[in-house]
């Protein structure tokens, strides 16, 4: 079984993939992870994608196919791969559909993890870290209480620049105006599961795994 996950920054997709990952076999293929693996091997591809974010570029979507390729072509894959962070585009859609056919392969399904704007702010912008030991803590879902480390008192956390709620709006802008377009597609053809993520933890898992119960129901036999 051959999956997609979407989600905005901030919505879990992070950790359903992991528990995805653990529960179904699948290996889970971060775009992210790609990149930092082509670039400690030295790789040709991680050589000329590096050439691209050195300068504040983006990696064409031709070196991130070749990759992402690779990575689908080796044996661990064979009972499926969960794709976390592409596509983010309505191009990087299409040429995953192209690549996936050339390997004889095809998306299953999409998991569209969604949560509301307003609460991924809330999620995001509560995010503080310890500068000491690098510590993440949440103002609401994980007060600093004491330091792990028996170190400070709380005196060294900050928030991240990224984490400030304006920074957080305008990721999101970025997000649905990338993102949407790949959502709507993926609906248009039927491979679309929207799963909401605005409940616990426990809650997102178990409607994931409804999805994904309904999928093995509604293959076809033979």
């Amino acid at each position: 079984m051959d999956l997609v996950l979407l989600g905005a920054p901030g919505s879990g997709k992070g950790t359903q993939a992991d528990y995805l990952q653990r529960t179904l076999g699948l290996t889970h293929i971060a775009s992210g992870d790609l990149f930092r693996d082509h670039f400690q091997r030295k790789t040709e591809l991680g050589l000329r994608a590096s050439e691209y974010m050195a300068r504040g570029a983006l990696v064409p979507d031709p070196i991130t196919i070749a990759m992402l390729r690779e990575r689908v072509s080796q044996p661990d894959t064979l009972k499926g791969v969960l794709l976390d962070g592409f596509p983010r585009t309505m191009e990087q859609a299409i040429a995953l559909n192209e690549m996936m056919a050339t390997l004889g392969r095809q998306i299953d399904a999409v998991l569209y993890v969604e949560v509301p704007d307003e609460e991924l702010v809330e999620r995001l912008s509560g995010r503080l870290v310890c500068r000491e030991c690098q510590v993440p803590f949440h103002r609401i879902a994980n007060p600093f209480d004491t330091c792990p480390h028996g170190r400070c008192t709380g005196e060294h956390l900050y928030q991240r620049a990224d984490d400030a709620p304006e920074t957080v709006r305008a990721r999101l802008v970025t997000f649905h105006r990338q993102t949407a377009p790949v959502i709507d597609y993926y609906g248009l053809i039927n491979l679309l599961f929207t799963v909401p993520g605005h409940g616990s933890v426990d809650d997102v898992r178990r409607a994931t795994l409804d999805v994904i119960r309904r999928l093995d129901i509604d293959k076809p036999s033979g």
